[in-house]
């Protein structure tokens, strides 16, 4: 079975059983360069294709959705990111920001001036290790899903998408069988590679198999079992 659906397919939802990224010591990177505050609006930009990479950004609340152009002109969604996780590690290396982070809500990051951010962490024990940690964890997660999105049919791409967003929010403390998803059926379908009509469609069959029920925006996971059975059948 493919390594990312079994992690899928034995998540408790419980915060450990999310895939958690390594906390970064904030309150001792304060100390050691200056971190500013960003507060965005849903709809805005937290940078866009093409700016000048000077930072990596925290996201403190709320949530981003990162995208870029596919070949055809239409936006290709490559990722959505939650409190705790980072923004801008693609571009690391690059003179310029590699996509566009836009707010999802009303939402805040933290900039983390790079490369200074680095250094900093070099002077301060243990927390460059936390660094590191973290970029490797964000760039393992984006690989994981472009091979997991390579490899199933639709249905089992939005069930496994949904056992992640619920994954997710445990990890934060939130509820995992009951949660709005803050991107709209377009980014989804983006990010999932599929058809906005495709995606609406898995999503009302999964309601009429009493797998998840979905009013819009809300989702509450019925069957759980159900779901991750689904998402790692293609891949047994």
């Amino acid at each position: 079975m493919n390594s990312t659906l079994h992690s899928f397919a034995n998540a408790s939802f419980a915060p450990q059983g999310a895939p958690v990224l390594p906390a970064i010591d904030i309150e001792a990177l304060r100390e050691a360069l200056p971190i500013v505050r960003r507060k965005h609006v849903a709809g805005h930009h937290l940078y866009r294709s093409g700016q000048p990479f000077r930072a990596i950004h925290l996201v403190h609340a709320g949530s981003y959705k990162v995208s870029d152009l596919a070949e055809d002109g239409r936006e290709k969604v490559s990722a959505f990111k939650m409190r705790g996780e980072l923004l801008g590690v693609e571009s690391i290396g690059l003179g310029a920001y590699a996509c566009d982070a836009v707010a999802l809500e009303d939402s805040e990051t933290w900039e983390l001036p790079y490369p200074a951010v680095l250094k900093a962490g070099a002077t301060l024990p243990g927390l460059q290790e936390q660094i590191q940690a973290a970029l490797a964890a964000e760039i393992r997660r984006d690989r994981s899903w472009m091979l997991l999105l390579g490899t199933l049919a639709a249905e089992p791409r939005v069930a496994a998408f949904l056992i992640d967003v619920a994954a997710r929010h445990a990890r934060l403390g939130y509820s995992a069988r009951h949660f709005i998803l803050k991107m709209s059926r377009l980014d989804m379908a983006s990010f999932l590679a599929l058809k906005h009509e495709t995606v609406s469609r898995v999503l009302g069959h999964l309601a009429d198999r009493h797998y998840i029920d979905v009013r819009r925006r809300e989702v509450r996971l019925l069957d759980v079992d159900g779901l991750r059975s689904m998402a790692c059948a293609e891949a047994a």
